[in-house]
């Protein structure tokens, strides 16, 4: 793949995806290959998945302190997290998802790029059991609306740590529908980063909660009440 041509706003995520261009390129080719046998994405066009998956997902890195611990909850194919760790290595990276296929692809993935990450099969309400404040950087995109969202990601995060939480167009709606969560779930919204994606290829906004107080032990409830009932 020719090298992306720049456009300034954003010209030094371009930059980042340049340098690592050959690792991209092996994820990109794994990721189709595995999408003929498992549903990872809908977005199978090249620039589309270079623009849509990997360069949308790096957008947050700025937020990101050096050596940070971060969780991806429903990481799915590996969406926002591995792009970061790729050009973020000094992260300490593990991916969560409830579905084992998904899991399966992620050890490939990881493999073939020689990358660390401790990939787990798993609920987020289970795996918090042991692992509740435990990171400092806890991100999700395409998983739920904010409100519940907040109930599976804030218990993982240590105090002064950050959630950063990928959304589009309507990111005013779920974060105005959030506000009892996250003031329930011991955060506190921080701010929007917001981008154009280029090519016409949508917007990205970008939530970010810092924890400021500890989370109650009764959350996140069991039996997807997150999503059945979410935080009002």
């Amino acid at each position: 793949m020719k090298k992306i041509k720049f456009m300034e706003k954003i010209e030094k995520y371009y930059n980042l995806i340049n340098e690592h261009l050959s690792e991209f390129e092996k994820y990109y080719n794994s990721l189709i290959s595995f999408n003929e046998k498992v549903n990872l994405t809908a977005i199978t066009d090249k620039e589309d998945v270079f623009i849509k998956h990997f360069l949308d997902s790096i957008l947050s890195i700025e937020e990101i302190k050096e050596n940070s611990n971060v969780i991806d909850i429903g990481a799915g194919a590996g969406f926002p997290s591995l792009p970061i760790k790729i050009v973020r290595p000094d992260i300490k990276l593990t991916m969560l998802d409830s579905l084992n296929k998904r899991i399966n692809f992620l050890n490939q993935i990881c493999s073939e790029l020689n990358i660390e990450s401790t990939n787990v099969h798993a609920r987020a309400e289970d795996y918090i059991k042991n692992n509740r404040e435990k990171f400092d950087i806890a991100l999700a995109r395409a998983v739920a609306r904010l409100n519940t969202l907040l109930e599976y990601l804030l218990p993982y995060v240590k105090i002064g740590g950050l959630v950063l939480a990928y959304k589009g167009s309507n990111y005013l709606e779920e974060l105005s529908e959030a506000k009892r969560a996250i003031e329930l779930l011991g955060g506190k919204y921080l701010k929007t980063i917001s981008f154009n994606l280029p090519e016409n290829k949508g917007e990205r906004n970008i939530i970010v909660i810092e924890k400021i107080k500890p989370t109650s032990k009764s959350y996140p409830r069991a039996k997807n009440l997150p999503k059945i009932q979410p935080i009002k």
